[in-house]
């Protein structure tokens, strides 16, 4: 396939006017102007192409709107660590939220465990488009979900302290486990330690202020790496985390009411504030907010100052790099999968429905 006059908004590049050719599910190459005889070709006369938007927090498929507890399997309620619990055995393909998602341009996201277990398992990059979830998968296990705050405290009865030093005693199990060369195979500890050797993340829930400075004292402790998610009272602490620009901010749910104590930060002021001086993320944390809204997001954060490039890097090659898959997701480039969106007006500022959506240079 050849797009022809992509009016292009692509991170990193300049802007103007390019043709895209698409070969395979890849893009073949991005230039002014293309020769090649292709059995397709579409003219989009100058509308907006972008990457396909990337979400880097949600539930998708493994808690759906609409179908009550039943299908709610994204909290494992029998332990309070529960790291052996995979992703990928629970997502549902079949989930209306997934074409939802598809057709607002969403193409790649994080889903994963929710945030009653102080560890709730293992986080997995999936694109939106299929009904097989390995058929789906960009990496079956890209971070370790772990929550601080009120979510485990309502959980388990305990407290703040009680989850810091669950956390911990736990984190000097899994070290002892790594660095024991003749270990009995243990389900749990098994898949921590790619946490322990930096290799995968801590993808820890935090709202509060007081969650957010200890998720970055314990992870400090432990040499660990981590992304700091919601991060929703941040502007309390907002000295502190510009002291530590190297560490992922994954900013939101933002759009909707404070309907819980720790919420009482939520506002895109305090987003904008967040995102100054260092890449951040923006998150619907679906179903919180419906995946179909993470535009209106972008939108809502430019409302309030943030810099449209910033914004539309915080939906599409910020998260990418957070889950370890730029290299074939988040921007336009020869070699990277052909996920992009068509928008008759700039998005973000306009609220609208995608003209078209491609994933691996399929029209959905």
């Amino acid at each position: 396939m050849l797009i022809r006059n992509a009016n292009l908004l692509n991170p990193g590049t300049e802007r103007g006017i390019y043709d895209i050719l698409i070969r395979e599910g890849k893009i073949a190459r991005i230039a002014p102007h293309i020769e090649a005889e292709e059995e397709v070709e579409l003219d989009v006369q100058e509308m907006y192409v972008t990457p396909g938007l990337v979400d880097a927090h949600t539930h998708l498929g493994l808690k759906a709107d609409s179908q009550g507890e039943f299908y709610a399997d994204h909290n494992e309620k029998k332990s309070i660590l529960s790291p052996e619990m995979r992703a990928i055995d629970a997502i549902n393909p079949q989930n209306v939220n997934f074409e939802e998602a598809r057709k607002a341009g969403i193409t790649t996201c994080a889903s994963g465990p929710g945030s009653l277990n102080v560890i709730g398992g293992q986080y997995a990059c999936i694109k939106t488009l299929g009904h097989i979830v390995d058929d789906m998968v960009l990496d079956p296990y890209f971070a370790m979900k772990c929550a601080l705050g009120e979510n485990p405290k309502k959980g388990y009865e305990t407290t703040r302290m009680g989850i810091a030093a669950t956390l911990r005693n736990f984190l000097f199990q899994a070290k002892a486990y790594a660095e024991d060369p003749n270990h009995k195979f243990d389900m749990k500890l098994e898949p921590m330690v790619p946490v322990i050797r930096g290799e995968k993340a801590l993808k820890i829930h935090c709202h509060e202020a007081i969650d957010i400075v200890t998720a970055v004292r314990i992870c400090d402790e432990f040499h660990l790496k981590f992304t700091l998610d919601h991060v929703t009272c941040g502007a309390e602490v907002l000295d502190f985390l510009q002291k530590r620009p190297e560490i992922p901010l994954l900013l939101g749910p933002t759009l909707g009411h404070r309907g819980k104590v720790e919420l009482h930060g939520k506002s895109f002021e305090n987003v904008v504030k967040l995102a100054e001086g260092r890449d951040v993320c923006l998150i619907t944390d679906a179903p919180v907010i419906p995946l179909e809204y993470l535009p209106v997001c972008a939108g809502l954060a430019i409302a309030k100052g943030m810099p449209y490039e910033r914004a539309l890097e915080a939906v599409t090659i910020n998260p990418a790099r957070v889950m370890g898959v730029e290299d074939r997701v988040g921007n336009l480039a020869p070699g990277k999968d052909a996920d992009l969106v068509i928008w008759k007006d700039k998005p973000f500022v306009v609220i609208q429905d995608p003209v078209a959506v491609f994933i691996e240079g399929k029209r959905v």
